[in-house]
């Protein structure tokens, strides 16, 4: 068998190496941790961890405001409550995107109205947005998908038109930059994941950013029991609960934020080598950073595998690289509007007309760019694989440039690709 053949075939894979473990912790974090155990102050309302976190994070994003709060989804769905979304609105959002995007609009009791994504960004169409808008839509929670941020002038430019709110979903994009600013302060709202796999992690935590005073207070209400300030512990103004973020989370959390900008210059630095030499190959599409990017988070590198351009279908490929030593994954292969929950429309009571039937018959929602990508195109590498150093990058080039190289074999579809 030669050294060359494809690692499936029995080829000598690329690397056998793993790539950069995450989460990255040291002395600092263990420290972090002990001295919150001593203090004995352990809720976010006896200690001052969380609310440290909550002020850098704050300033890191440029934002008057931020709510520590237990995960990514509570944060999307506090910020639709804040906004006032009831029953019956409409919250605009794309396909292409973990399920807590579409959820938490489920859990507010308001109605998804998915719009197709561009094709060279993955994240969702501007040029759609205005015409799902009807006299029902009242807010807009745009994806900053895998890190890239949205074009937030034209969202804002329609948002403005039509009185909507803007959330943004920055659970991918710790630290990017639209046009110099931070994601996560550009929007009336952004919502951001600190859980395991993110870029910035406590294990499970979330939070809540705004430069609106009101909405902010609301945030806090709604996250602490109903509480408002110069009220009484037993008297709630609100739809609420106890979303409030721990101060052993607070801790780990202050300590990775030390870390993220160092990481987050290796990852974007990394993702421009890939996408200069990937995009030589014939059918590989990284994705399409715009000229309004000044740094992606890269929590996702995202690219395209065309298969008639390739020479092979992406699950052979994929299974290719990931047996060369280079763990590609396939994205999400499902796009939400195609998930059992809106196919069968399992909501409950909690969204739809008077009735309790959906305005939506998701049955019918046709979206041909991310049905396409999802089913066939779409794939990505996550953000551990671009801490590494620039020989780690050439050996993932390099798998890609010898799966291509075998494509005619990967077409075929030899038994041991089949298996």
């Amino acid at each position: 068998m030669s050294m060359n053949a494809l690692a499936l075939l029995g080829g000598t894979p690329v690397r056998t190496a793993p790539f950069s473990a995450w989460p990255v912790f040291g002395d600092a974090e263990e420290r972090a941790l002990a001295r919150t155990l001593r203090s004995g102050k352990w809720g976010k309302l006896d200690g001052g961890e969380v609310a440290t976190f909550e002020r850098r994070f704050a300033e890191y994003c440029g934002a008057r405001h931020a709510i520590g709060v237990v995960n990514g989804t509570v944060s999307l769905r506090i910020a639709l409550m804040a906004a006032g979304i009831e029953a019956g609105d409409e919250v605009i959002i794309p396909p292409y995107t973990f399920f807590a995007t579409a959820s938490a609009v489920v859990k507010a009791n308001a109605t998804p109205v998915f719009v197709d994504i561009d094709q060279g960004t993955f994240n969702i169409d501007p040029k759609l947005i205005e015409r799902a808008v009807t006299p029902r839509t009242r807010a807009i929670i745009v994806v900053h998908l895998g890190g890239l941020p949205c074009d937030m002038d034209a969202i804002l430019s329609i948002a403005r038109k039509y009185k909507l709110t803007v959330i943004e979903d920055a659970a991918h994009a710790h630290g990017s930059e639209y046009k110099g600013k931070r994601v996560g302060g550009i929007g009336h709202m952004g919502s951001f994941s600190f859980q395991s796999s993110k870029n910035l992690t406590c294990g499970e935590g979330g939070l809540i950013t705004t430069n609106d005073d009101d909405l902010a207070e609301r945030c806090r209400s709604i996250h602490n029991c109903g509480r408002v300030p110069g009220g009484a512990w037993y008297e709630h103004h609100a739809i609420s609960g106890n979303y409030r973020l721990g101060e052993f989370a607070g801790a780990i959390l202050n300590c990775q934020l030390d870390r993220l900008d160092e990481q987050t210059d290796r990852r974007d630095e990394n993702a421009r080598y890939l996408n200069e030499k990937l995009s030589t190959i014939p059918g590989v599409t990284p994705q399409k950073r715009t000229g309004d990017t000044t740094r992606n988070a890269q929590h996702l590198y995202v690219l395209r595998i065309n298969e008639a351009a390739f020479g092979a279908p992406r699950e052979r490929v994929l299974k290719a690289l990931t047996a060369e030593g280079v763990p590609v994954a396939p994205g999400y292969v499902v796009p939400l509007h195609r998930q059992p929950m809106f196919q069968n429309k399992s909501f409950g009571p909690y969204t739809g007309d008077a009735r309790g039937r959906p305005m939506v018959n998701y049955k019918d929602v046709r979206l041909p760019v991310v049905e396409k990508i999802s089913a066939g195109e779409g794939a990505w590498l996550t953000h551990n694989v671009l801490l590494g150093t620039c020989r780690d990058m050439d050996d993932v080039v390099r798998a890609f440039e010898k799966v291509y190289e075998h494509r005619a074999a990967l077409a075929a579809g030899e038994p041991a690709l089949r298996a």
